[in-house]
């Protein structure tokens, strides 16, 4: 959240060791002016009373008519650690940097129904009001001895007293538990952000939940006269669902920035090796670079972009011409740091119709093989694309690539990113993570975009209608012996309009402050 010149940034964190824990969860606390460079303050809120003293788990902040914060969060109490809802308050609202919380005596305002199991209730959301005055959140929730995950309302005319509404606002079955749901509107004419208690014709609305290990969303419209959203579609649990992110990536929650009328996500991203690496490190998971969200003018998906402030961290810039890049090739872009860079790319291609040898992909090809680097079915352009955090004999390499496969009467483009080579080390996840990036490569180039971070790849294809983030950990391409490449192993060549690199600097993260 924005608070009185800082942006406030609470997380889920064990003060005691890099690992999940089941009684000791906190909320850390940074602020931040640029969300770039960051200031670790002392803990916002710990375990202090019987509806929390297992763990403060995670939940959301709400900015109230009058300008001042609220927190709402999920509480493991002392009765069989059942999960309540628990509101904090500032202690100080004079105090831009909200350094100390107090929870209120009337304190937990919500707990489980009847229908739901005591360790199946969290996550609050940002709080919305209605026209009518009454305030609305959302919890995640599973129904008893089914796999249905819901979203449950809640209402209250004050903040204090809060109301199960008897309709739940969105269910899906086989979905299983929906973790730290969300919901947002978006407005329908540009990139503009609006505050989240935004509901007009001009504006259609997010709703978000976490489950399955992925992030998935609905777009639809809401109204608050009888509590009721529509979708477009509903959640599957299969790959037709939408999601911010197509590879690791969770848990993500969004706030309205009123400094610069944006709405802005960041997501959690956990780690991917070993516990004994963890430990080693002494530190585990990581949150994404702040992402910017609107509606596509498609108005079907949102579109997700790096805020404009991590731009301040480019410096010596490398740029190359157009050029073909020749089946078989791979060349390196020196001059930058490769272990920490952002590179914009823009790939052409030949005119798709004078290729009448491309293959139409096989229907009963499943889409892992599609997302495949290494699998040609169906498939004569690509992959191409950017080799990552390389090695000098690319024994090590992430590759970020696109294929252009035939579809029907036309073709559609798949994104991937492998790590399959990512690392010579055994105990490390390496998966091949992939989509399809809903643009016509008859009519518009492929673009992407990487922000590359040591062990961190955050990819944005089209503009970031396609996002995949890839948690890595090579042994050789660490530091200056890290290397970036542009290849293309696809059976024809492809043209490479722009490419333009930059490295980039440190920000401050978490560094101690006086304050």
């Amino acid at each position: 959240m924005y608070y009185k010149g800082f942006y406030h940034l609470f997380y889920q964190n064990n003060p005691l060791a890099p690992e999940f824990s089941r009684k000791k969860m906190i909320w850390g606390h940074s602020v931040s002016q640029d969300m770039v460079n960051w200031i670790q303050l002392e803990p916002a809120l710990s375990p202090s009373e019987p509806y929390d003293i297992n763990s403060c788990w995670s939940g959301a902040a709400t900015i109230l008519p009058d300008g001042r914060p609220v927190i709402l969060y999920t509480g493991l109490d002392n009765n069989n650690r059942t999960q309540v809802t628990v509101v904090a308050e500032p202690k100080d609202v004079s105090d831009p940097l909200l350094r100390e919380w107090v929870k209120p005596k009337y304190n937990p305002v919500m707990v489980p129904p009847s229908n739901v199991y005591h360790d199946c209730f969290r996550d609050p959301t940002t709080a919305w009001q209605g026209e009518d005055g009454i305030w609305r959140v959302l919890i995640g929730a599973k129904v008893k001895d089914t796999e249905t995950g819901m979203a449950i309302l809640y209402r209250s005319d004050d903040f204090v007293k809060w109301t199960k509404y008897p309709v739940n606002l969105l269910e899906a079955e086989e979905t299983g538990m929906w973790e730290c749901p969300d919901f947002f509107p978006v407005s329908i004419t540009g990139k503009e952000g609006v505050d989240t208690s935004v509901n007009n014709a001009n504006v259609r609305h997010v709703l978000k939940a976490s489950f399955g290990g992925n992030d998935c969303y609905v777009i639809g419209k809401y109204s608050s006269e009888n509590e009721e959203f529509l979708g477009d579609y509903e959640f599957t649990k299969t790959s037709a669902d939408l999601r911010y992110d197509h590879g690791t990536f969770y848990a993500s929650k969004a706030f309205f920035d009123s400094v610069k009328n944006r709405r802005i996500n960041w997501g959690w991203v956990v780690e991917t090796d070993s516990k004994e690496d963890d430990f080693k490190k002494g530190w585990a998971g990581l949150m994404t670079l702040p992402r910017e969200m609107w509606l596509d003018t498609s108005g079907k998906r949102l579109i997700q972009w790096p805020i404009e402030e991590i731009n301040h961290l480019r410096t010596k810039s490398v740029k190359l011409d157009s050029c073909e890049i020749k089946t078989g090739a791979a060349f390196e872009i020196s001059g930058i740091t490769a272990a920490q860079a952002d590179v914009e790319v823009t790939f052409n291609l030949p005119s798709l119709e004078d290729n009448p040898e491309i293959l139409e992909a096989d229907h009963h090809v499943d889409d892992a093989t599609l997302f495949d680097r290494d699998s040609s079915v169906g498939c004569v352009y690509g992959p191409f694309g950017l080799l990552a955090l390389a090695s000098d004999d690319l024994s090590e390499q992430t590759a970020i690539f696109f294929k252009v496969i035939r579809r029907g009467n036309g073709y559609a483009v798949v994104m991937g990113s492998n790590e399959k080579r990512s690392s010579l080390r055994d105990n490390v996840k390496k998966s091949s993570h992939g989509t399809f990036v809903d643009i016509n490569p008859r009519q518009e180039k492929i673009s992407l975009r990487c922000l590359i971070d040591h062990s961190i790849i955050e990819s944005y294809a089209a503009g970031g209608k396609s996002v995949i983030t890839s948690r890595v950990y090579p042994k050789l391409a660490i530091g200056e012996a890290a290397k970036l490449y542009v290849f293309n192993d696809g059976t024809r060549g492809v043209t490479m309009s722009s490419l333009e690199a930059w490295s980039m600097r440190n920000a401050q993260i978490n560094t101690n402050t006086t304050y």
